[in-house]
């Protein structure tokens, strides 16, 4: 998870969506359906450190967080939490609570250290230890293959994503882990969170490969602000849905697996029940989450974005169109946070910055006057509001026809505060009552509002590096020490769990 620069929203009174928070002190297994998952994500950079080991070769984010001033403590992620050594370790504190899955991210530079040409073995043979370490426990692999980690070789050579020769390398990688894990992982994702780095990565240039042509240009290698992120959002649905028909057409009948995309999705509420914010949310929306569900369910991107974007938004052909539309068997959904959302009157903003935000004519802020919308993690964008969880899970139930969906990552980060005892920072009392007042309005969306949700990941199950955000953010279940040989201690969060996934 990341930091995040809010600009959208949707309104809740159009839906009759209910909004009054839901909290549950009795949750249990039993809260849930049979068979829903429960499980922790991590991301290859963010956890595995060894990033010059057994042939991986370097990624854009290598690249990034070695570059000056790009990461908030001047921290890289060359260690992380050592996963790549410590993975058995790992598996077992997962054991320990209960969870029934891990969403982990293969790093495609592990495979194929330049993007393309001949497969790295000893790539092929690190994940199959800990794929076949998970299952040895019991716990099923959901993997990603793209976690933001691109390599570094096809940035160098075409632009990595703003080049449409990034949809046949893709497929060829994908393909690859297909033919090689695909015998045990049943559940894949093809990308993670990819408005998040084509806004952060090619608008604002807050995160790799760092392109932008906004106010920020001096600190950007080079950009175009105002067309880059669609491109590569563009790139992104293609290489997807051309992943999701190799699957389907060579993998599926014999390994009988499904494939799914994770986007990261704030809920919004209108700012006043005004007419304007109350348009300007739902084009707000668009500009987020219909971006990509909108091909991914109708063929073509949100009219509102076609009607404001003009010719700066790509045009998909027939067949690509053809190709894009129902290709996922389930969608995952990073969800947080919840925002306000109104019109933006003078459009001052985008006058200024020229650029994707402001394209959707809405402000998004997590308060109103000097009210907060709700009580406020560490991070500057993270704000508690449970109840938009059981929200977001009705809009997509009315707007997209009820699809199956996979929380693949919630949660909440504390400070990494250098002055607060390894015992103290362990009372994690406002994590517990995060998850369990989200997860009190996700049972509520799937028993009393019929939403088709089937599991659950938290975000994280270690504290670990946060990309820009580096290591002042902890989000883990479990304390990292870094001070001491990355030493793991376990939260009362992971108690509260284990308890919680051992009741009837």
């Amino acid at each position: 998870m990341e930091w995040r620069r809010g600009v959208f929203g949707i309104l809740l009174v159009v839906l009759g969506v209910q909004t009054c928070l839901v909290t549950s002190q009795g949750l249990k297994r039993g809260s849930f359906p049979k068979g829903f998952v429960f499980g922790t994500a991590s991301s290859s950079y963010q956890y595995e450190g060894a990033v010059k080991e057994d042939g991986r070769g370097p990624t854009i984010w290598d690249t990034f967080a070695h570059s000056f001033g790009k990461v908030i403590d001047f921290s890289n992620a060359d260690v992380a939490v050592d996963q790549y050594h410590r993975f058995e370790e790992d598996v077992q504190l997962m054991a320990d609570m209960g969870m029934d899955a891990y969403r982990l991210s293969i790093a495609w530079s592990r495979l194929f250290p330049n993007g393309t040409g001949t497969v790295n073995q000893a790539g092929i043979d690190h994940y199959n230890r800990v794929i076949n370490a998970l299952l040895a426990k019991g716990i099923q692999p959901y993997v990603t293959l793209y976690h933001w980690d691109l390599p570094q070789a096809l940035e160098d050579k075409y632009n990595g994503w703003l080049d449409s020769q990034i949809i046949k390398d893709f497929a060829n990688y994908a393909e690859t882990c297909f033919k090689v894990f695909g015998d045990r992982v049943k559940y894949w994702i093809t990308f993670n969170e990819p408005h998040t780095f084509a806004i952060q990565g090619f608008d604002v240039g807050l995160q790799a490969p760092g392109r932008c042509s906004i106010l920020l240009h001096l600190f950007c290698r080079g950009g175009n602000s105002a067309t880059e992120p669609y491109i590569v959002a563009h790139h992104v649905l293609i290489a997807h849905a051309t992943v999701a028909n190799i699957y389907r057409k060579k993998y599926k009948a014999t390994q009988h697996g499904v494939v799914g995309i994770s986007f990261d999705v704030m809920w919004f509420e209108p700012m006043t029940n005004s007419p304007q914010d109350i348009a300007a949310t739902q084009r707000a929306q668009d500009f987020q989450f219909g971006w990509f569900m909108d091909p991914l369910f109708f063929g073509d991107y949100p009219s509102s974005m076609r009607k404001r974007v003009g010719n700066r938004l790509p045009k998909f052909s027939a067949s690509e169109a053809s190709l894009i539309k129902g290709s996922l068997d389930f969608v995952g959904i990073n969800h947080y946070t919840t925002y306000y959302a109104q019109t933006n009157m003078t459009n001052i903003i985008g006058l200024l910055l020229n650029d994707t935000l402001a394209d959707s004519g809405a402000i998004t802020l997590p308060f109103k006057g000097f009210n907060t919308i709700g009580d406020r993690a560490s991070s500057i964008w993270l704000y508690i509001v449970p109840q938009g969880m059981r929200s977001l899970m009705n809009y997509i139930k009315t707007k997209y026809g009820n699809p199956p969906v996979i929380i693949t990552e919630n949660g909440m980060d504390d400070p990494n505060n250098p002055l607060i005892s390894i015992k103290d920072a362990l009372k994690d009392e406002k994590r517990i009552k995060y998850h369990n007042d989200y997860l009190g309005n996700l049972s509520a969306a799937i028993r009393e509002d019929g939403c088709d949700v089937r599991g659950y990941f938290v975000w994280s199950l270690l504290d670990n590096w946060e990309w820009a955000a580096g290591y002042t953010s902890r989000f883990g279940l479990y304390f990292v020490d870094y001070n001491d040989n990355l030493k793991r201690y376990p939260k009362d969060s992971v108690q509260w769990f284990k308890k919680m996934l051992a009741s009837p």
